[in-house]
């Protein structure tokens, strides 16, 4: 929920409240109580009764007991947002040309608070690792794309958002430490790009560079993957970086072509 200085005087709390409740369903949290519901979001039970109770009648949650979870109607909202952003005809075309030449699987994310959002992904579907889909989350700094956008904040706004981060460990490798985080995401701003392995999972090799609109500022960020046993960061550094800086680049430039997309991305 935003704090009270950030709310214009139209906000709608009950919307708010709505909203904040389907984001509350997780992998981690599939099914959950009232009570577990509203502390999750910050609610009296009461209150988040009644917002579970009209998500119920609009179809966007379901109810098996004492337990509430979310029905695929809630998929629909994520759809709209992939068929009006047109990702299909913008993003994938470069994806499957950069899994087309590399292999294993490649995505683009933008951040959204703590997290990252896939909102294109692409891959050869192996069965050794788990793929990424549209629409995921995963926390910002255990992923290069995460670490990518992380590093492109003015250093006011990445102090704020360090600050906050859960930096909770995913693997034996992940980065917990804030001061580390914050001297890695400095490497990453000077380099212009991020590695990453077995931060999130174990078996994700990654690297991310910046995807920039026409004014240059980052506004999402593009990665390829591969499985830790196959790859190394510092193979898909001399393998792969050039051609991931082309291809973000050109997806740099579709943003001007299709300012619809680059409003969604947040440029």
């Amino acid at each position: 929920m935003i704090g009270p200085a950030d709310k214009p005087p139209e906000f709608v709390e009950a919307l708010a409240k709505g909203l904040a409740i389907i984001e509350s369903f997780d992998a981690g949290h599939p099914e959950m109580t009232l009570s577990e519901v509203a502390r999750r979001v910050g609610l009296t039970p009461a209150a988040a009764r009644r917002s579970l109770l009209t998500l119920m009648s609009l179809g966007f949650v379901g109810q098996d007991g004492k337990r509430f979870h979310l029905r695929p109607k809630v998929m629909a909202l994520g759809s709209t947002f992939y068929l009006s952003a047109r990702i299909d005809e913008l993003l994938l075309p470069d994806l499957r040309a950069v899994v087309e030449r590399f292999g294993d699987a490649a995505s683009v994310g933008t951040l959204e608070g703590e997290d990252v959002i896939y909102v294109a992904h692409h891959s050869v579907q192996r069965a050794r690792r788990a793929a990424a889909v549209v629409g995921a989350r995963y926390p910002a700094h255990a992923t290069s794309i995460g670490r990518v956008l992380l590093a492109a904040l003015p250093d006011d706004r990445l102090d704020d958002r360090l600050e906050v981060l859960d930096l909770q460990p995913l693997t034996s490798r992940t980065c917990t430490d804030r001061a580390e985080l914050r001297a890695e995401l400095m490497r990453i701003r000077t380099a212009g790009y991020a590695t990453t392995v077995d931060q999130l999972d174990y078996g994700i090799t990654a690297i991310a560079v910046p995807i920039r609109n026409q004014q240059g500022r980052t506004v999402a960020a593009l990665n390829s993957s591969g499985y830790t046993g196959l790859v190394t960061p510092e193979r898909l550094i001399e393998e792969r970086l050039p051609e991931l800086r082309a291809t973000a680049s050109h997806i740099g430039r579709e943003l001007a072509r299709y300012p619809i997309l680059g409003a969604m991305l947040g440029s």
